[in-house]
């Protein structure tokens, strides 16, 4: 996928993308391609179809993780790599949801 870089964001709009990724636990790019989609009517209800990371590129920890911390968290990830997509947004009210 082709990478693009946006210039001169006010700061008005980083804010308010930054207050989405927080308050969606999304990542910064998360919430600008949800908008970018909507904004040029190409919304899927899968919200993250093309970001979607392979479960092992998850498993990168940062800081200091003792080892049941470690073993907590690939269990984490084992676990949500084999439930279906679908089924997460749904749980987490991400499908059907155009507003922001």
């Amino acid at each position: 996928m082709p990478d693009l870089v946006i210039r001169h964001i006010d700061n008005l709009m980083a804010e308010r993308i930054k207050t989405l990724a927080k308050e969606r636990q999304w990542s910064i790019n998360d919430v600008v391609l949800h908008a970018l989609r909507h904004g040029l009517g190409m919304a899927s209800s899968n919200v993250f179809a093309e970001t979607m990371l392979d479960p092992g590129d998850l498993t990168t920890l940062g800081g200091q993780w003792d080892a049941k911390e470690k073993a907590a968290f690939q269990e984490a990830v084992q676990a949500l790599s084999r439930a279906p997509t679908a089924a997460l947004a749904q749980a987490h009210g991400m499908l059907g949801d155009d507003s922001f």
